[in-house]
Formats: structure tokens, sequence, C-alpha cells
């Protein structure tokens, strides 16, 4: 008889910036998360779908674990605590370009605090490291918990090893049926994927303190009646008239930049050309104002 198929929840835990969006996408093989440089991008709990003939994985991509500043930050924190308490697994990242420091401890110690999950520790970014730091980064984060799974250095980048993650991922996971149908790759509304991808290109290049006070709504998508037009309109939303200048740029340079950025990707993703409208709405102290919070999304 084949051996039973296993399918659960898996997320990645770490500081920001490890690399735990990188490393979903890696994983299910198509861009669900957006990522950047820019720490704390991940705002939701994102899905992506993982099949293989053994079973399946449904990842979830978290925001970083950190110190929260604002009420959306708090919220964001929330939300990881909810994700951590229904996985299945729970995998720690920790980069191998850098050593193992005080905000990695705090939340490998924090684990303990979901004894239902199995706990993997992962070291992203093997590609950027000599094999010393590797080695040196191994030892470091086995030496955080004593109940790990497995240890697996891996690279997002070029796929190195994360077969081998794939595999133990699925060897911990319950038996049982596929959890969503084959060929599902995410359950992200189309709405929310173009809602992320919009923010994304507006990322891209901006100062530090812009980051957080940038919010995207999608207000419509429609196919034209010859359909292969489809129009999106949405709105930027930012805190302060200052970065409303800023995100338009001279004479709306900026804001041309971002639309033919984010419409490269919005077109393969509803699978015609796009009319992509962008405007720019000042929302005022949104991340700390539960009544926008809510009408944002969070």
């Amino acid at each position: 008889m084949a051996d039973a198929t296993r399918s659960g929840f898996v997320t990645f835990v770490g500081r920001p910036n490890v690399g735990k969006s990188t490393l979903m996408n890696a994983l299910v093989g198509e861009k669900v998360a957006i990522t950047s440089e820019k720490p704390q991008t991940t705002r939701r709990a994102i899905r992506g779908i993982l099949n293989r003939p053994t079973g399946q994985l449904v990842v979830v991509d978290t925001p970083g674990i950190h110190k929260p500043r604002t009420l959306l930050g708090q919220r964001l924190n929330d939300l990881v605590e909810q994700v951590l308490g229904d996985v299945d697994v729970i995998a720690f990242c920790a980069p191998a370009t850098e050593k193992v420091g005080p905000g990695d401890r705090r939340i490998a110690e924090s684990l303990d605090g979901y004894p239902r999950a199995k706990k993997v520790a992962i070291v992203t970014k093997t590609d950027a490291a000599s094999r010393d730091d590797i080695m040196e980064r191994l030892i470091e984060v086995d030496a955080l918990r004593e109940d790990w799974a497995a240890v697996i250095p891996l690279s997002s980048l070029t796929g190195d090893q994360l077969d081998v993650l794939t595999d133990e991922l699925l060897q911990l996971m319950p038996e049982g049926p596929p959890l969503y149908p084959e060929g599902v790759v995410t359950d992200e509304s189309t709405e929310d994927r173009v809602a992320e991808i919009i923010r994304e290109a507006a990322l891209e290049g901006v100062r530090d303190e812009l980051p957080h006070s940038i919010a995207v709504t999608v207000d419509e998508i429609s196919r034209r009646e010859d359909g292969d037009l489809t129009d999106v309109h949405a709105s930027v939303v930012v805190e302060r008239d200052s970065q409303k200048a800023i995100i338009i740029g001279h004479k709306g340079s900026r804001l041309r930049d971002v639309g033919a950025r984010a419409r490269a990707q919005i077109e393969p993703l509803v699978g015609t050309r796009v009319f992509l409208k962008l405007h720019v709405r000042v929302a005022k102290e949104w991340q700390r104002d539960p009544k926008q919070l809510g009408r944002l999304g969070f």
C-alpha cells in the first residue's frame, strides 16, 4: 500500500527581513508574497500552497515579529500570535549572513508558548555567506532550542536545499487529504494580490520612514466588454501631505514609475492588458487610528 498523504500548515518566524517571504515564494514556485528590502513589509497572513505527490503544504507568511510602535504594529504582532497557535510546524529563520542576536533568542524562546507545533530551524541566505559562516550559524541556531526536529541551511535565491526542507516539512505534517484543490497556489483574492503588488512597487526606493505609512486599497477591477483590457482603480494611502508629494514625485514621475512596475506584474495575474489608475490620498495617522485601520483591512 502507498504511504498515506500528509497535509498541514507551516509558518516561518524570525526577525523582520530574514527572508521569510522570499522563502515562501521560492517554495510555492510563484510570487504570492511581496518582498522588499524594508523590514515589516508583510502585513497579512498570506497563504501559499505547495502540492507534492506525498502531500500538501500550506505555507502561512506572517509579518516579522518586532517591538510595536503603533496600533498597526500591535495588530501585526497579534496576527502572528494567532497564526502560531494554529499551525502544525513553526520554522524559525535566521540568516547565514548575521550572527544570532538577542532578537533571535527572544523569538526562539517565545516558541515555548506553542507546544502543539513541531519546530524546525532554517539558516537562510547561504548563497551570500562563506562555508565557515554557515557552519558557525548552524551551531548557534542549533543551540537556541533543544527540540528542533531539523536544522536546515538553504538558499531561496539559488534553490539550494529547498527540496530537503519540503521533504522534511511534509514528514512532520499530520496524515490527511489535501486542504486545497490542486492548482491553487494561494487563497489570496485577486484584489488583495493586486493591492500588494502596487504597495511593493510604491515601496521601491522610498525613504525609511515612509514604508509603514503606505497602504493600498483596490477600488475597482473590471474587464472591458471586448475582454482584452482590465481596468484597475486603486488608492495609495499615506499619512501626511509631505508623503503624498514624495509618492507622486516631480510632475507625477514617481507615481508613473510605480504604475508601470505594478502593471507589469498585474497583467500576468489577470491575464489581460491592464489600464491602471492610481490615486494618492492622505489618511492622517492611520496607523494609530482604530477606525482607519479597520477601513484599510487591519
